[in-house]
């Protein structure tokens, strides 16, 4: 049976390798549920850990392997708690694992600018959450998520405004394969999502992304609203990520979270 913890039922927990704390919840929201995995540091400290969001790909789920390596480095070697919640039509949201040709038209005949908004609302009910219980420190946000990530990533960082202290993205952008479903391409809800980013970021394009055309991504790093933006980009094709990626992605995170005054503190 799950054990509540103020409106988060934790549904399963164990310690890794590391000693990293995992812990598997449910949050009732609207109706539903919101399915999460949160990864907390080995040792307790005497204030609550940095957080960072993770957001998984298409067709992948909130723990996929990517997502839980690099959730647990984080809580393992810089300290930093990780969050991961199942997209829309996926993981523990549908009864199988559903590919892109079952899923997207699901997206679209729900309408994206309403699955857009509803992620964004389960985000934030999560973090607040688990703010709530005293489990993280909901003003030093962090986000690492590409593809489909950053699609959902983009109006969450915008929502978050100031407690969002770095975004990660990439692998996506203003132009869309010719095979995608029409209703996908919505440039314009993009646009008006990046330019409201204000926090560092970090974007990774592969120069070959057959799925995001390059020239796309390109001008949505230009429209993104962080002062201090970085572009990352690698030869090869949407599903290649070389290992030293990974590393630089870990690295822009940690370096923003890690022992950072909130903003208006004394240096």
């Amino acid at each position: 049976m799950d054990e509540v913890d103020g409106t988060v039922a934790w549904a399963g927990r164990r310690v890794l390798e590391g000693g990293v704390r995992e812990a598997v919840f449910r949050l009732p929201r609207n109706g539903s549920t919101v399915p999460g995995v949160l990864w907390l540091p080995p040792t307790p400290s005497s204030a609550p850990p940095a957080l960072v969001l993770l957001g998984h790909g298409g067709s992948g789920h909130k723990r996929s392997a990517r997502v839980t390596g690099l959730a647990c480095w984080f809580a393992s070697q810089v300290g930093i708690a990780a969050l991961a919640v199942d997209g829309p039509y996926h993981g523990d949201r549908v009864p199988r694992p559903l590919p892109a040709e079952e899923y997207q038209p699901r997206i679209v005949e729900e309408g994206l600018d309403a699955v857009l908004d509803r992620m964004t609302g389960d985000w934030l009910a999560v973090v607040d959450a688990l703010g709530a219980l005293g489990l993280v420190d909901t003003a030093r946000l962090g986000y690492l998520g590409l593809s489909m990530g950053t699609r959902f990533g983009l109006p969450l960082a915008a929502a978050l405004d100031d407690r969002m202290r770095c975004v990660v993205l990439g692998k996506f952008g203003l132009r869309q394969a010719p095979g995608m479903p029409a209703g996908l391409n919505v440039p314009r809800r993009v646009v008006a999502d990046a330019r409201r980013i204000t926090a560092p970021a970090l974007f990774h394009l592969q120069w070959y992304d057959e799925i995001f055309p390059r020239e796309g991504q390109l001008a949505l790093f230009e429209e993104l609203g962080s002062p201090d933006k970085q572009l990352l980009g690698y030869a090869g094709a949407h599903a290649e990520t070389e290992p030293e990626a990974v590393a630089y992605w870990r690295d822009f995170v940690a370096r923003h979270l890690r022992d950072v005054p909130p903003p208006g503190s004394p240096v």
